[in-house]
């Protein structure tokens, strides 16, 4: 089966070549960390020291790791520590936010065999940290094979995922075999990923580390330059929207140009893929309106454009306690929605589609606090109206803005701690050397509140 799978992402590569060909030229994607995606990857270990390897996929896992990543190298100073991602963009955010913890920051391998035990024997991890749900086959097996710890942290899978992972029931059994540990965020996904092999004895739930990330205690200086450029005292509204995908901005700034003629109010537009800055730039350029850019050189005008175009990586949590109403995209479309914790720890007013798979046991929470405003499902060409609605109740509503925030600021603070209890679980096998196998299964025992 193994080989099937190697031969299939053998197939999908080259059948993929001209699109990876398309966007290296016309965005610069997948040429930087193109050897070390092939395992070439520099020799970092130092042989007298132990090495974590933490890999992360991209920005949402990378923000997701914060806390975990701060805990590990207060906890585990000793240790070497090493972050891999998969896209450019993970890869962007995480040589800004580890740059003063991590040793090592690379691109993960291509999943065949013989690029990983490259890497592998590059690296020589002495633990291997896996976020979320990344489960490349061939990393996990040659992981297995070498004896190295291999956990599963902040573990989740999406209803979508599990559907599609039960027709593979057979095979992802074995896969996760190799797996010692398995933290999941919550109990739906504990049992999703029971049902599909593992057993009971190596899982365990600790809750969400995105609630504890705190983006105001790293990112207070960003909030004040974007403040300061752009001109944004309260004076005018400011609506945020963050994580966008097309064609959500084309019903946003429908949306605002309704509403500014009714209020004084502003707009900022993050959008979620940086291949996309120039086509959105395009769009609020044939908007008509006044607009400046982050990334352009900082001019006068900033501070009076009526739409602010944030096109950089790593920005958007600082720019969160500025926004009067914060609306989180990838959700009036069909993407699964994006993390709606960051701007609700802020103590923000926020918005979100009725598409939100990915963040499903999140959002589910909030609504039932009232701590977020969730859409109901319209067709992409009625959110139009139905967004330019729900903005203007809340942009006049100072009382429910101010309730909102509030009751979602509350349900982070009463949600953190996963970071401390995931390091508790972990803890064993950063001595895996000395305790062996019986004596980390009594710790783990011992630790467990159980699934």
């Amino acid at each position: 089966m193994y080989l099937a799978y190697s031969l299939l992402l053998t197939l999908g590569l080259i059948v993929l070549i001209p699109y990876f060909l398309f966007q290296a030229i016309t965005h610069g994607k997948y040429i930087n960390g193109l050897r070390q995606r092939l395992g070439w990857i520099k020799a970092i270990h130092n042989s007298s020291k132990p090495l974590i390897w933490i890999h992360c996929v991209s920005v949402g896992e990378t923000q997701a790791a914060r806390p975990l990543v701060a805990r590990l190298r207060s906890e585990f100073p000793e240790y070497v520590l090493v972050v891999s991602t998969i896209t450019a963009t993970g890869q962007t955010l995480a040589q800004e936010v580890f740059r003063t913890h991590a040793d090592a920051i690379i691109y993960f391998p291509f999943d065949w065999a013989w690029t990983v035990r490259r890497a592998l024997k590059a690296i020589k991890p002495d633990v291997v940290l896996i976020v979320e749900t990344e489960l490349w086959p061939n990393f996990l097996r040659e992981c297995g094979y070498q004896s190295i710890p291999l956990v599963l942290v902040n573990g989740r899978i999406s209803p979508q995922s599990f559907r599609r992972y039960q027709l593979i029931r057979f095979f992802l059994r074995k896969v996760l075999s190799h797996l010692s540990m398995a933290v999941m965020q919550s109990e739906n996904d504990a049992k999703r990923i029971s049902s599909l092999g593992i057993p009971a004895e190596k899982l365990f739930v600790t809750g969400n580390l995105k609630f504890d990330f705190d983006a105001r205690s790293v990112s207070a200086d960003t909030t004040e330059l974007l403040r300061n450029r752009f001109g944004i005292r309260g004076e005018s509204s400011l609506v945020l929207a963050a994580s966008t995908h097309g064609p959500e901005e084309k019903i946003i700034l429908k949306s605002f140009q309704t509403l500014l003629k009714e209020q004084k109010l502003r707009l900022m537009i993050a959008p979620r893929r940086p291949e996309r800055f120039q086509e959105v730039a395009n769009l609020i350029e044939a908007s008509g309106l006044s607009w400046a850019r982050r990334s352009n050189p900082e001019d006068a005008r900033d501070s009076q454009a009526e739409i602010i175009l944030l096109d950089t990586i790593g920005e958007l949590p600082a720019a969160y306690p500025l926004a009067t109403v914060v609306f989180v995209g990838g959700s009036l479309v069909d993407k699964g929605g994006h993390n709606v914790l960051e701007p609700a720890m802020t103590g923000a007013c926020v918005v979100t589609g009725h598409h939100t798979h990915n963040f499903h046991a999140i959002v589910e929470l909030l609504v039932g606090a009232e701590a977020i405003v969730q859409l109901p499902p319209v067709a992409v060409e009625e959110a139009e109206q139905l967004l330019t609605k729900t903005l203007r109740e809340l942009l006049t509503d100072n009382q429910r803005r101010i309730d909102l925030g509030t009751h979602a600021r509350q349900i982070v603070e009463q949600n953190q701690g996963a970071a401390d209890r995931t390091i508790t679980l972990i803890r064993p096998f950063f001595h895996h050397s000395t305790l062996g196998n019986s004596s980390t299964r009594e710790v783990l025992a011992t630790n467990s509140s159980g699934s």
